[in-house]
């Protein structure tokens, strides 16, 4: 991995933010946000899933289609001038039209010369209450394949993918340097205080759990503020923001509030990742030849 400084390190930033029915206020509200991130010495900036919208997967509607583009497109060329400019690899979560009615859910990775470094489109698709996501995005057929930027390999997943230990391992065993998931996720304003704070510390420790089991940095980026849901169903949602960088050990490095807009900026100490993995070789002691029925649904 290229490292922005002699100790081994890599300056990363996240950009979590609230978002309005403006999808051009959104867009500019990002680039803000990276251009804040890169003035703090940030050389990798990771946003939010779909940062460019509301979370319109509340419900099914056939209108939401025309918010989809293709890419390379018309965000991924704002956002290649800004990586060109500010010499950044940005990662950015898009809502893709592939082609008539196919549709993903895609992260975009702009290298810092403004070139198109790659894409993941997410893999696994929920279909919950409040996220109804398998009207909207055919699951991603790119595979767990990270992505090579001028800062290293950086695997990349998608919210949902965040919950599975396989696909964080899949990354690992493809090289990747450090794990980025954009996502989107919060509380029913409807659950009380002890759910909301089991589901935040369910959700912060698998995070951190991949990053123990790979032996390397997690970057999450969350989104923030209230989101009602237009049906009227009542599938409203209070995203918890809480965006965090953890280094190979789980260890949080940096962590945003829960209920504001926030740039945070933090060094990863991607030196001690070998020692880690010195230490803990968890690859190394992998039975692979006993692991054959994790690819059956369940055993019977």
């Amino acid at each position: 991995m290229t490292n922005n400084n002699q100790n081994g390190g890599l300056t990363v930033g996240l950009v979590q933010q609230a978002c309005t029915e403006d999808s051009h206020h959104n867009l500019q509200r990002s680039i803000d946000g990276i251009r804040r991130a890169a003035d703090q010495g940030a050389r990798l900036v990771l946003l939010q899933e779909l940062h460019q919208h509301r979370y319109f997967c509340k419900h099914e509607s056939q209108a939401y289609f025309a918010l989809a583009e293709p890419v390379p497109g018309p965000t991924t060329d704002a956002f290649s001038s800004i990586a060109k400019a500010h010499g950044v690899v940005i990662v950015a979560s898009l809502f893709e039209r592939r082609a008539s009615g196919l549709y993903h859910n895609t992260a975009a990775v702009l290298d810092s010369d403004g070139s198109l470094a790659g894409r993941y489109r997410k893999m696994h698709i929920p279909d919950d209450p409040g996220y109804q996501e398998k009207f909207y995005f055919a699951p991603g057929d790119l595979g767990f394949t990270p992505v090579d930027t001028a800062v290293g390999r950086i695997g990349v997943l998608i919210c949902w993918d965040q919950w599975y230990p396989e696909a964080a391992r899949m990354m690992a065993l493809a090289g990747a340097e450090l794990l980025a998931y954009p996502t989107a996720i919060g509380w029913d304003p409807r659950d009380d205080e002890a759910e909301q704070q089991r589901q935040l510390q369910a959700w912060q420790t698998i995070q951190r759990a991949h990053a123990v089991a790979n032996g390397m940095p997690v970057l999450c980026c969350n989104r923030t503020g209230f989101e009602a849901d237009p049906s009227g169903a009542g599938n409203h949602a209070q995203f918890w923001g809480r965006s965090f960088i953890a280094g190979p050990q789980g260890e949080v490095l940096a962590e945003a509030g829960g209920d504001q807009e926030q740039v945070l900026v933090t060094r990863l100490p991607l030196k001690h990742c070998e020692s880690v993995r010195q230490t803990w070789p968890f690859l190394r002691d992998r039975r692979i030849d006993a692991y054959a029925d994790l690819s059956r649904r369940y055993r019977d």
